[in-house]
C-alpha cells in the first residue's frame, strides 16, 4: 500500500512500516542533492539525520527535509556551501558555516576539537553563519567516544516565551553534555531548554495528536494541547519554569553573541545555530585509566544504590538512546503514514524514489 498525497504522484514504496536504516539514509540522500547539495554533503547530512531516527529522537531525523526543503528554497540554506575553518588562536577556532547545511559544520567542529584539545587539554569553538545542526547529542557523544568529555550548547529562532511570558523570544536551545564512563562507554545528556522539542509538535501534528499539557501555549497566550496551536502563532514553556527559562537565556546571550549569530529577538538574528562546543582531554586533569575505572564504578554505584527500594531499574543518561538504536538497527525504523505523507508531498514534486524496502 502506498500514500499518494493530493497533486503528486505516488512512485511506489511503503506507506508505513519498520524502514531499513540504509534505505532510509539512501532516500535522504536523495533528497537533499535533489535540493542542491553535492553528493558528499548530501550523504554526511542524511547519515546525521538517520542516525537521529536510529536512536530514537524522529524529530530530528529525515522528517527534517521538510523544514530543509523550505529554507533552501528561500536562500537560508545555500545547499553547496562548504564549511571551513576560520579564525585560530592557541585553543580557540571559529567555524565558517558559509549559510551551507549545519551539519558538516558540526561535523568540522568536532574535528577541530578533538585535535586541539588533545594537543592543548582544552579547546573551543563557535560556528557562525550555521543552519540547523540537528541533534546536538551526536558530536558530544563523537567526543566522548574519542575519551574527550564533550559539551555543546546553541540558540535557535524565536519560538519559546520566557519565564512569566507568553511572546516568543528565545530558542529551543538545546544542551549536550557527555564523558566517557568506563567499558560501557559515555554517558550523554542532551535536551532543549523548551519543555519540548519543536520537532517533536511537528510530529504530532502530522500525525494528529494532541500534546501533553504544559507543553506550548496558543496565540492569545492559553495553555493548549494542539499543536496546531503553536503552528498559528502560539509559542513553546521553558522546561522546569525559572529554571529552563534562565538556562535558555544564557545558551541565547553566549551562543548567539559569541558566534556573531545575535539573539534570537534582536533585529539582527540571521537564523539558524549560534553554536558552542568545548571539549576537554580526560589525560590533561587525571589519570585516564583510574579515571576509567571510577567511572564504571560509579555507573554501577548509580543503578544499584540509587534504586534503593523503586520497583523499577535506574535508566541512565543515554542508555534509552542506546538500546534504541540496537532495537531499530534489528527491527527497521518506525515511520507513521501521517509523517511519510508529509515528507513525500515535498520529495515526490523533486523526483525521488520513495524507499522500496521495509521490515516486519
Amino acid at each position: 500500500m502506498t500514500i499518494a498525497t493530493k497533486g503528486t504522484p505516488s512512485t511506489g514504496g511503503q506507506a508505513s512500516g519498520r524502514f531499513a536504516p540504509p534505505d532510509l539514509a539512501t532516500f535522504t540522500s536523495a533528497a537533499l542533492a535533489a535540493l542542491g547539495a553535492p553528493a558528499p554533503i548530501a550523504d554526511r547530512v542524511a547519515t546525521s539525520l538517520v542516525l537521529s531516527n536510529l536512536v530514537g529522537h524522529d524529530s530530528h531525523g529525515f522528517i527534517r527535509l521538510i523544514q530543509y526543503a523550505g529554507w533552501v528554497a528561500d536562500g537560508q540554506i545555500r545547499p553547496a556551501a562548504e564549511p571551513e575553518v576560520g579564525q585560530r588562536q592557541q585553543a580557540v577556532a571559529v567555524i565558517e558555516g558559509h549559510w551551507g547545511f549545519g551539519q558538516p559544520a558540526a561535523q568540522l567542529a568536532v574535528e577541530v576539537l578533538s585535535d586541539t584539545a588533545r594537543a592543548n587539554g582544552v579547546a573551543a569553538v563557535t560556528i557562525r553563519d550555521c543552519n540547523h545542526i540537528g541533534r546536538l547529542g551526536e558530536y558530544v557523544a563523537t567526543l566522548a567516544d574519542r575519551g574527550l568529555v564533550g559539551l555543546s550548547f546553541g540558540n535557535g529562532g524565536p519560538v519559546v516565551a520566557p519565564f512569566g511570558g507568553a511572546g516568543r523570544a528565545l530558542g529551543t536551545n538545546p544542551f549536550a553534555w557527555a564523558a566517557p564512563a568506563g567499558p560501557a562507554g559515555p554517558l550523554v545528556v542532551d535536551f532543549s531548554t523548551a519543555a519540548v522539542a519543536e520537532g517533536k509538535l511537528k510530529l504530532a501534528a502530522a500525525d494528529g495528536r494532541p500534546v501533553a499539557e504544559g507543553l506550548i501555549v496558543d496565540a492569545d497566550g492559553r495553555p493548549s494541547t494542539n499543536a496546531d496551536d503553536f503552528y498559528a502563532g502560539g509559542a513553546l514553556l521553558p522546561f522546569g519554569g525559572h529554571k529552563g527559562s534562565g538556562l535558555s537565556v544564557m545558551i541565547d546571550l553566549v551562543g548567539g553573541l559569541l558566534s556573531g549569530m545575535g539573539a534570537a529577538p534582536s533585529p539582527g538574528y540571521g537564523g539558524g545555530n549560534g553554536t558552542v562546543m568545548i571539549a576537554l582531554s580526560v589525560g590533561a586533569f587525571a589519570d585516564p585509566g583510574a579515571y576509567a575505572a571510577d567511572a564504571g564504578q560509579f555507573r554501577e554505584l548509580l543503578v544499584t544504590a540509587g534504586r534503593g527500594n523503586a520497583p523499577g531499574p535506574v535508566l541512565l543518561p543515554g542508555e534509552v538512546e542506546a538500546r534504541t538504536r540496537a532495537e531499530r538497527l534489528r527491527d527497521g525504523i518506525p515511520v507513521s503514514p501521517g509523517v511519510l505523507a508529509s515528507i513525500y508531498a515535498v520529495t515526490d514534486p523533486l523526483g525521488v524514489p520513495r524507499p522500496h524496502s521495509s521490515v516486519g
